[in-house]
């Protein structure tokens, strides 16, 4: 195969996710009316029980608000990975699953031109929420909407492999949401999306452990230390690692001679 044949799929399967995207606008309204809910109605509850402001990681104090915006980020790109896995689920319940996989090209390469998709319109859903909270004076600095670019790319590659491996596990889209919700709201809780690990250790010392090691926390963190202009080199390599793991693992079981597929019978 030549490179031309690699970039014409990449661009095909991309297309094909943005433009399902596009036509399906009920899908944009509900990945920003969630996060926007916990920004405008729930963080005055928090913030007020918390206090009207914390520290860490920052020298200055900030509010709460600003705080939880990279959670609600994170939020925007986990709530995407599991969408865009459904929406594999759907196509292979379809049919046109199996037409891509045929394809004469490499499948861990389909697989990561699916990512790059997802991924891809997880990153605009981001910049479209980061706007409407700075039209609320929520503004990170100018910079730190373009170091952030990286951090987005990263974490959304990292939760999007997370959903291709849940989607090579399930066979029928019935049993798709009650899959959802059991990743989706243990991440999103026992994480730092919400509270800084510091104020969970205060609460329960198994809840920090937990929070300390989901890989959504990093994921968060990444995203939190590059909207304002800094490097977190811990969460970095954490989410880097946790995305070599799940995209391995997704990629093993959409093999049909190693993979859950062929255990299912369900094939492509």
């Amino acid at each position: 195969m030549r490179l031309l044949h690699y970039w014409r799929a990449m661009w095909g399967i991309i297309g094909r996710e943005l433009l399902r995207f596009v036509k399906q606008r009920e899908r944009f309204i509900s990945a920003l009316v969630r996060p926007l809910l916990w920004l405008f109605v729930f963080a005055a509850g928090f913030r007020a029980a918390l206090g009207i402001a914390i520290a860490p990681p920052y020298e200055t104090y900030i509010l709460y608000e600003v705080y939880i915006t990279p959670g609600l980020i994170g939020m925007i790109q986990l709530f995407n990975g599991m969408q865009s896995s459904l929406s594999m689920v759907y196509d292979r319940e379809m049919g046109s699953m199996r037409t891509l996989m045929v394809a004469p090209l490499p499948r861990w390469f389909l697989l990561f031109c699916k990512l790059i998709a997802g991924t891809a319109v997880s990153v605009l859903q981001v910049y479209v929420f980061l706007g409407i909270a700075w039209l609320y004076e929520i503004e990170a600095p100018l910079e730190g909407y373009l170091w952030v670019l990286p951090a987005l790319l990263l974490s959304g590659m990292m939760l999007g492999a997370l959903g291709l491996l849940l989607s090579s596990f399930i066979k029928q889209l019935e049993n798709f949401a009650g899959v959802m919700n059991f990743v989706i709201f243990p991440m999103f809780f026992m994480s730092t999306a919400l509270y800084p690990l510091w104020k969970i250790k205060e609460s329960s010392e198994l809840l920090h452990n937990i929070a300390r090691y989901n890989p959504f926390s990093q994921a968060v963190e990444l995203i939190r230390f590059a909207l304002y202009n800094q490097f977190n080199q811990e969460a970095f390599i954490y989410t880097l690692s946790a995305f070599v793991i799940f995209m391995t693992a997704a990629i093993l079981g959409y093999n049909p001679s190693k993979g859950m597929m062929t255990r299912k019978g369900g094939g492509a």
